[in-house]
């Protein structure tokens, strides 16, 4: 598999939301808007990108029977640094994001890429494979905050473009509107990604 591949796959063929069906909780649990599917996106792609470059650098100094809790531990320590800079530069969206930014450290995905992909290859392909994988999170976190804030509030990163007293479907910005969206979303994803494969 060459770069190019190993970035587009995360992003198009092996999408960790739309696709793989991966960290369901982050993306349920907070994109009641554009803006903290965006957040919680970028810090779990941080997080994706720097445990993935440890794990290929210190996987052949792992011992096999420690590998899942060295990860663990590594992956830890990133979402650490990532809790203490929003909640000291970013306070808003640090309470908006609320338990699910330590619930990073128990992500699937990123658990599963230092597993299946960084402890078995190098450094530049590790992070070529967290930043498609990463972006391919993103972007389906930002694009489900969108769908349900548009739709339940009429508005898009806190920009209001309907009238104030406007009907909504308010339901799309409760915790079933995100089921709602997410099976959607998905379904037209997976559609217009099996035309062009």
């Amino acid at each position: 598999m060459n770069k190019k591949q190993i970035f587009l796959k995360g992003i198009i063929k092996d999408n960790p939301i739309f696709v793989m069906l991966l960290g369901m909780c982050p993306t349920l649990g907070v994109t009641s808007s554009a803006f903290n599917g965006l957040g919680m996106g970028i810090a779990t792609l941080f997080v994706l990108l720097m445990s993935n470059i440890v794990v290929s650098l210190v996987k052949s100094q792992i011992p096999s029977k420690v590998r899942i809790p060295a990860f663990i531990i590594i992956i830890a320590s990133f979402v650490t640094i990532v809790e203490m800079v929003l909640e000291a530069f970013i306070p808003f969206l640090y309470e908006q994001l609320g338990i699910f930014i330590p619930l990073i450290v128990v992500n699937c995905l990123i658990l599963g890429r230092a597993e299946s992909f960084a402890s078995k290859n190098n450094v530049m392909a590790s992070i070529l494979d967290a930043l498609g994988m990463g972006l391919g999170f993103v972007l389906a976190l930002t694009l489900l905050g969108a769908v349900r804030e548009i739709l339940g509030s009429g508005s898009l990163f806190g920009l209001s473009f309907v009238a104030e007293n406007a009907n909504t479907f308010i339901l799309f910005i409760l915790p079933p509107g995100a089921f709602i969206a997410l099976a959607y979303l998905t379904g037209i994803f997976n559609k217009l990604t099996t035309k062009t494969t």
